[in-house]
């Protein structure tokens, strides 16, 4: 059972947008790509960061991560087990990069990260770059396309008939960011 340590956590902290903020903690992410506009107008730099679960992620963001985790070999909890809008653990920031070999690097820019240590999810608003987070407001509450993905009928009345089976894709869902 994970404690919670807003005592223990670092006084700044990023917003990672999820299933990305849980695959650090728990996939092996050790890489948070940015731009360097971002990294620099956000104050990014190396050291120990509170990792902050933005409370935004839509269906489309999620297919899109899930397909991806997946090329990696991660899967990531369903949508719905996704905690959103709070602290969830920290990271060091070691590194800013603008290659690597990881498979997690998409660049154009990247931090690289090590030591993720998990928490009890503490309620906070997230904001661009690094910030000075505080406990406010409550975790997000799944949307309803997030208690409704890939179940059989879109409802909770029914259960996945191979739910070990992996993710199958004919091909690449569209990425989130283009249109």
């Amino acid at each position: 059972m994970l404690r919670d340590m807003s005592g223990d956590l670092p006084p700044l902290a990023l917003s990672v947008r999820q299933p990305w903020a849980w695959a650090i903690l728990h996939g092996g992410k050790d890489i948070e790509n940015r731009t360097l506009g971002a990294i620099k107008s956000g104050g990014m730099e190396p050291g120990r960061i509170a990792l902050h679960a933005a409370s935004g992620m839509t269906e489309r963001e999620y297919r899109w991560a899930v397909w991806k985790l997946h090329q990696i070999a991660v899967q990531a909890p369903g949508p719905d087990a996704l905690i959103r809008g709070a602290i969830i653990g920290s990271v060091d920031v070691v590194d800013i990069v603008n290659s690597s070999p990881s498979p997690w690097f998409g660049g154009p820019w990247g931090l690289i990260l090590e030591t993720p240590v998990p928490c009890d999810p503490i309620p906070a608003t997230g904001k661009l770059g690094y910030f000075r987070w505080e406990r406010s407001g409550e975790i997000a509450k799944p949307r309803p396309w997030m208690t409704r993905y890939d179940r059989p009928n879109h409802d909770d009345r029914t259960l996945p008939l191979f739910d070990t089976l992996d993710p199958s894709f004919a091909e690449p869902p569209e990425k989130p960011w283009k249109k």
